[in-house]
């Protein structure tokens, strides 16, 4: 259950104890989407329907939001709009106008929102109440900015702020790759993303190619800097890093895998969480500190 995408937070009030953010939760469940419902989101299980609310490993605390969502495609409420408006057109004479095309439309997702599918998602949040971290696996900060915005909703004094770093880390990647020299246990890896400065500032990424090339040498004196960059750390974990201190496509390597193997326990999913938090909070802090610590 290895993150694949990290959103660092800096806890600013916590104040929860295991059992009271349990109980807090657990009321705000999530439910079935009802005939009517496009959306339900609340809290699920991290490890799977039926266990706990909250996973927990020592103080390390473990937690998912969960989203059912309804199915609805505008390409199937299109087609019924128009079979139900050339049904209406053939018994008034006449086709009805963009008003009553609009309230046709809003009837039709009444009248098949009760029959579409549902899927369900879960965001996933740990939190590491020592150290005052709290870690969102989500892609994209609207992702990050709902599990904020639903623990808010749950915790009474609830406050996180992202982190933020004295140095900018498009312009310390930029430094390092400049002098193709990462700071002691990282290492600069095959991809990266240089841009342009301003808003119409042009855009070069190389995939899997070799970074020291004279080409690049010339976009950076050109004036671009890096937006993301691959790196692994302590040939542990491979990462990328983006300009807004998102990681991203974590990947644990072999030295973890295989020591994953030697410690292995019937419960893979308590292992997988050890040696993530474990690595993790490693990990996070070398980042912060090499871009000169939080502000």
């Amino acid at each position: 259950m290895w993150f694949k995408n990290l959103t660092l937070y800096r806890l600013k009030k916590w104040e929860e104890t295991p059992e009271s953010l349990a109980k807090k939760l657990t009321k705000r469940a999530l439910q079935t989407c009802g005939g009517a419902d496009m959306q339900t989101v609340g809290w699920v299980s991290p490890k799977s329907e039926g266990d706990p609310i909250i996973h927990q490993l020592g103080s390390q605390l473990l937690i998912s939001l969960g989203i059912e969502k309804k199915l609805l495609p505008a390409t199937v409420v299109n087609q019924f709009t128009k079979a139900r408006a050339t049904e209406i057109e053939e018994q008034q004479g006449y086709k009805p106008g963009r008003k009553e095309l609009k309230e046709i439309k809003e009837n039709m997702v009444d009248e098949l929102l009760p029959r579409a599918f549902t899927i369900r998602s879960k965001i996933n949040a740990w939190i590491d109440p020592v150290d005052g971290w709290m870690i969102i696996d989500a892609a994209n900060l609207s992702k990050a900015d709902e599990m904020v915005t639903q623990l808010t909703k749950t915790l009474d004094g609830f406050a996180v702020s992202l982190i933020k770093t004295k140095l900018s880390p498009s312009s310390t990647m930029t430094s390092w790759l400049s002098a193709n020299e990462a700071p002691a246990s990282f290492t600069i890896d095959q991809d990266c993303e240089l841009r342009g400065r301003g808003e119409s500032g042009s855009t070069v990424r190389y995939v899997k190619h070799a970074l020291e090339l004279d080409e690049i040498s010339k976009h950076l004196k050109a004036g671009k800097e890096v937006t993301k960059m691959a790196m692994t750390w302590n040939d542990k974990l491979s990462f990328v890093i983006h300009e807004n201190l998102q990681l991203k496509k974590i990947t644990p390597l072999d030295l973890i895998k295989e020591q994953a193997d030697i410690n292995g326990e019937d419960d893979s999913f308590d292992t997988d969480f050890a040696m993530m938090t474990g690595e993790l909070k490693k990990l996070i802090p070398s980042i912060v500190n090499e871009l000169g610590g939080e502000i």
